[in-house]
């Protein structure tokens, strides 16, 4: 054992019922402090029973949706969305929004977004973050680190530094969705949250720190499927608030709209967290993935190619204009979805075509009235930037008056037409195992063919390679999308990678594992909730 290493502590220094997986470094241990221990634990012991319960229902609710119904709104609730109330005050540094970059909480990336000149860096724990239990440490400790100001990073084959700014983005982090467990840390002899695991090291370790410094601990909420489960969020902060001594309120959350169920409770969403939420986000990558996953037993549901369905087509843009109009009535912000696009190196002309791409995005989303963006790239923030600035006046456009719109249930279920081609079965393919085989290799947010692609996007490849087979989909020559031409897709793309990587880097890159996952899933006779939970018994480290 390394001698900065040390076995898990003394059974009498964890708090009662915990067990940590593996040893822990000494600033391994630091994070995982008995005390910081303890106030996961006592989390977890008070919310694990509802979570369990709310998991239980999205199952309940599925069947229904496989059984023939639809999401619709709410009857139940329709006081709350017809009711004249509006969020908590935001504040001053959440108040101009206009342009967010997003990433995993790597140290190189952290600096560099912080610097990047956007307004807000996501500091992602969940879909491009890849969550090996030393890339989750290490991202606590990195992030402490940053909001102290004492992070700084020494590329070791360049030698350059990277050091923080005198000004830069506020800091906001993604835990992980409900549906995960940190495997890592148990109690009482089960697993725990890893929405819990991620939120509550953060705040332990960071809010008081965070308000002494004039900010506060900023989180943003993914892959919520109801009202009630912002219900469940809301509790967990009021309890962590008091446990911390924190004023109700302290804690700003914005919701990632991600999910289709999600879409009809937007109202009910804010509702739930009003006293500690700042805004929504069009998750648009998951979102579509969402809506495969929840049509999936309906075969006038079929998608086309994912590379034809933008944000431009009808269910899409109703989604994103609703989003819009209820935050705006409510005082939130309303937050534009991610450009995926990467700046192309040694490429003039593509990489024109690849900022034009985004410009375009960004310029429907301001017009719109969303009150920011995101990208994925430092490169792109100045893009991205200059289509807000062209149309805002002020921080955002909460204030801004526009025309009421009446967004129906059947404008977000509209169907859109197109093709489903040999091109897009073998994106997907590639997106797919490609990805997969990076996340196992402990990375989870992966550039390929000009895009930043992550476990959201791979999820559209899966659910639609799923859904055409499932449902007899036919490329445009009448071919049909089967098992046959799938598998036979698969080897052909493994012995491709095989050949132009080589078999060193072919295997330390997981690529056959990969490969045999992600054709078990698009094979399978259900489609599988999450692409990362059968992969995840398979994560080293």
């Amino acid at each position: 054992m390394p001698s900065d290493a040390f076995r898990n502590p003394a059974v009498d220094r964890l708090p009662a019922g915990v067990g940590l997986s593996q040893p822990l470094s000494r600033e391994q241990a630091e994070i995982l402090s008995p005390v910081a221990l303890a106030f996961v634990a006592d989390l977890e012991r008070r919310f694990r029973t509802r979570r369990a319960s709310l998991l239980a229902r999205r199952v309940e609710r599925q069947a229904q949706f496989d059984a023939g119904q639809l999401p619709d709104f709410l009857t139940g609730t329709a006081e709350i969305r017809e009711g004249d109330w509006t969020v908590g005050k935001v504040p001053a540094d959440l108040q101009d929004r206009r342009v967010e970059i997003t990433g995993p909480v790597e140290r190189k990336m952290i600096i560099n977004a912080l610097n990047s000149g956007a307004k807000v860096f996501m500091a992602d724990f969940e879909d491009s973050c890849s969550p090996t239990w030393k890339n989750l440490l290490d991202g606590q400790r990195n992030l402490r680190d940053a909001v102290r100001r004492r992070t700084d990073f020494t590329h070791p084959e360049t030698g350059k530094r990277y050091a923080l700014a005198k000004n830069t983005a506020t800091l906001v982090v993604r835990p992980r969705g409900w549906h995960l467990d940190e495997t890592h840390m148990s109690l009482d002899g089960r697993p725990v949250s890893a929405s819990i695991f991620d939120f509550a090291l953060f705040l332990f370790h960071n809010a008081h720190e965070l308000i002494a410094r004039g900010k506060g601990p900023y989180f943003y909420l993914p892959k919520l499927e109801s009202h009630l489960e912002a219900r469940l969020w809301n509790d967990i902060i009021i309890a962590a608030q008091e446990a911390l001594g924190l004023p109700r309120g302290t804690v700003k959350v914005t919701v990632l709209i991600e999910t289709l169920p999600a879409a009809f409770e937007m109202d009910e969403i804010l509702y739930e967290l009003r006293d500690h939420i700042a805004g929504l986000n069009c998750g648009r990558w998951d979102y579509i993935f969402s809506f495969i996953k929840t049509t999936r037993a309906h075969p006038d549901c079929v998608l086309p190619d994912r590379g034809s369905v933008g944000m431009d087509r009808h269910f899409l843009r109703s989604y994103s204009r609703l989003l819009i109009q209820t935050c705006h009535r409510r005082g939130a912000h309303a937050m534009g979805g991610m450009a995926a696009q990467i700046p192309v190196r040694g490429d003039e002309e593509l990489n024109a075509a690849a900022i034009a791409k985004v410009r375009e995005d960004k310029h429907r989303e301001v017009t719109d009235g969303h009150d920011g963006t995101w990208v994925a790239h430092p490169g792109l923030v100045q893009a991205a930037r200059d289509e807000f600035d062209l149309f805002l006046t002020g921080p955002h456009q909460i204030n801004t008056p526009r025309e009421p719109i009446q967004i129906q249930a059947e404008d977000l279920l509209r169907v859109p037409e197109g093709e489903v081609t040999l091109a897009g079965v073998r994106q997907n393919l590639s997106v797919g195992i490609r990805y997969i085989g990076a996340w196992l290799a402990g990375n989870g947010c992966v550039p390929i063919d000009g895009l930043m692609e992550d476990a959201a996007t791979a999820e559209i490849s899966r659910s639609q390679l799923w859904q055409w087979r499932q449902h007899g989909a036919q490329l445009e020559q009448g071919q049909p999308v089967d098992a046959a031409l799938l598998q036979g897709e698969v080897d052909a793309l493994l012995e491709d990678l095989r050949s132009s990587l080589g078999d060193v880097a072919f295997a330390s890159g997981r690529f056959a594992l990969a490969g045999e996952l992600f054709a078990q899933q698009i094979l399978a006779p259900e489609l599988g909730s999450f692409l990362t939970l059968d992969a995840y018994p398979h994560l080293k480290g």
